[in-house]
């Protein structure tokens, strides 16, 4: 299907990796110009994936001044504004019980802060375009999850924010999604089970959990969801949240 992307410019944050990389990958089959925004300094073309095709630009999206310098270096370069995936962030596990008062506030500042700088700073072109964001949420800001109360925090937050920017932007036909995953085969998953004595064994606990298929969603799973919201073919989609989870979050696990 094609879904009229060829030549939009889309940014993506946290491009580099895991599901980021599984979008950027997607959009250039689409034909669509993507602005690949993650902290890696590296360029293009020393990427761990070095057929990781789009402009790439190095950015610690944690800072507001660095989320509006890298906005106008993509404008400056790729012209316009069509899109805007928010992606960047990680489990940074800062508890109630382990973290710190200071922590759970860095915590909300490195997982949804640059949800917002980003946004704040690509509206102007989003407006010219009547363009689209699509967030990455997280099935813990639902289910919970232990001793993340930073992360859980940022990700409920960002599926909040999904919804008032939808209303917000209404007049310019701007439309904001939201997807959110749960357990997704990534390098960064990978190397969590790592820290378990016996990582498969703990990849089978996990999986057993998973309704449908008994399995992990694959980046390339989330990217699908992520790109028809990108794109006009869900033209009349606004406010949503998107779960693609093989039903783990809503699905009673007992049936399993």
């Amino acid at each position: 299907m094609d879904l009229h992307l060829k030549n939009k410019v889309v940014i993506v944050t946290g491009g580099a990796r895991g599901i980021g990389k599984a979008i950027v990958e997607l959009l250039n089959e689409e034909g669509a110009k993507v602005a690949i925004v993650d902290k890696i300094t590296q360029t293009i073309s020393t990427l761990p994936d070095r057929s990781l095709k789009g402009s790439y630009f190095t950015a610690d999206l944690t800072s507001a001044e660095a989320c509006k310098q890298v906005v106008e270096e993509v404008v400056a370069e790729l012209g316009s504004i069509d899109a805007l995936v928010n992606n960047a962030g990680f489990n940074d596990n800062i508890g109630l019980q382990g973290g710190t008062p200071e922590k759970f506030i860095q915590s909300l500042n490195n997982n949804v802060g640059h949800y917002y700088f980003m946004a704040h700073y690509c509206l102007p072109y989003l407006k010219e375009r009547r363009g689209a964001i699509v967030n990455l949420g997280s099935k813990t800001s639902i289910t919970g999850q232990g001793n993340t109360s930073g992360y859980v925090a940022a990700k409920g937050a960002i599926l909040s924010l999904t919804r008032e920017w939808a209303v917000e932007l209404l007049p310019y036909s701007i439309r904001v999604n939201a997807v959110i995953p749960a357990e997704v085969s990534t390098p960064l998953y990978e190397s969590w089970l790592k820290g378990f004595a016996d990582p498969q064994e703990k990849l089978r606990q996990i999986s057993r959990k998973i309704p449908l298929e008994h399995r992990l969603t694959k980046p390339d799973e989330i990217a699908h969801a992520v790109v028809f919201l990108l794109s006009d073919r869900s033209s009349h989609t606004t406010g949503q949240w998107f779960f693609v989870d093989g039903g783990y979050t809503h699905l009673d696990r007992a049936i399993s």
